[in-house]
């Protein structure tokens, strides 16, 4: 990938499996919170899904857009936008019915210092949002930091497991899936709980940061000695499919990669790549933020894009000087501030 339209196009390649779900569900596709990280992705694939199936369906998007360029570009790819603050009662209640909604809104990049803003996003708004869309199907997106840190050796957690946030955000979390836990028991509405880490994106993720940091000599801290990931094309597309999944009381999936990953052999891996010596401080803890998503791989297959092919596409797009997004996953936070 030499640019971000060819990033853009392999992010958005539905597979045949993808349109067929698709054609089981009936109704469009309301994506709330579609100006994040994700969400312009998993709305171009939606939109391409749609078309290679010819479904007459339309996707719409929801964000404030406070980059009129990603609106821009989400309008040229297919997708119907409409610029709303979540948080304003009156926007939110003037938002079109939507049979299937993708809940991709929330807070978690500068925590730290804004834990009200962060309760409010994370905790407060799904009420209002679940209560308002009673009557649709909804995937909501949460994250693996609700649960606990897992021995390395363990495989990580699976669903059965039962969750313990660790600091604000990841309470936070467990507080956004408890309200929307809550409104699918008392409106019968259908839900799944999407809990994902941590996507890959040539513009952000773990690899990136990891490979910035073999690039710049910096050493890569192995206290958070492995983790996992997944291609963010994979991601959004068990997003959608998981519309197929949705349940009272909620389905609940972990999403991420097969692999535990080793932080200190992807450093390493892509110190190969960038032809660069990668220097390491500290050492492997015995345990960290792991996720077992067997479930997800069985439902859905095995993601299409492997772990070393992601690690052969960063290094290629740092050494082709291809644009990089500020937005760290802190994935090496042990304390639980974000």
């Amino acid at each position: 990938m030499r640019n971000v339209a060819e990033l853009e196009n392999k992010l958005t390649e539905p597979s045949e499996k993808l349109i067929r779900d698709l054609k089981t569900i009936d109704g469009d596709i309301l994506i709330l919170g579609v100006g994040g990280k994700m969400g312009p992705s998993l709305a171009g694939l939606a939109v391409k899904a749609i078309r290679e199936g010819n479904l007459n369906k339309r996707v719409i998007g929801v964000s404030r857009f406070s980059d009129p360029e990603a609106k821009r570009g989400l309008e040229e790819a297919g997708v119907e936008t409409i610029s709303c603050d979540l948080l304003n009662e009156q926007e939110l209640e003037r938002l079109p019915d939507g049979a299937n909604v993708i809940y991709m809104a929330g807070n978690k990049f500068g925590t730290t210092g804004r834990e009200a803003f962060t309760w409010a996003m994370n905790a407060y708004l799904p009420g209002r949002v679940a209560q308002k869309y009673k009557h649709s199907r909804m995937v909501v997106f949460s994250s693996g930091n609700v649960y606990p840190f897992s021995p390395v050796g363990s495989g990580g957690v699976d669903e059965s497991v039962t969750p313990e946030p660790l600091g604000e955000y990841a309470q936070s979390c467990l507080g956004r899936e408890r309200i929307f836990e809550y409104f699918s028991h008392r409106n019968q509405t259908p839900m799944t709980i999407y809990r994902l880490n941590y996507a890959i994106d040539m513009r952000y993720g773990i690899l990136l940061e990891l490979a910035r940091s073999v690039q710049e000599g910096r050493p890569v801290n192995l206290a958070m000695g492995h983790a996992n990931v997944i291609w963010q094309g994979d991601a959004n597309e068990m997003a959608l499919r998981s519309l197929t999944l949705c349940s009272s009381p909620p389905a609940v999936m972990n999403v991420t990669g097969p692999e535990t990953m080793s932080i200190r052999w992807a450093a390493a891996e892509l110190a190969a790549r960038l032809k660069k010596e990668a220097l390491f401080e500290g050492t492997e803890s015995n345990n960290a933020l792991l996720s077992n998503a067997a479930k997800s791989h069985q439902l859905f297959g095995y993601p299409s894009v492997s772990l070393l092919q992601m690690i052969d596409w960063t290094a290629d797009w740092l050494l082709s000087g291809g644009p990089t997004w500020n937005k760290p996953t802190h994935f090496q936070e042990r304390k639980g501030k974000f």
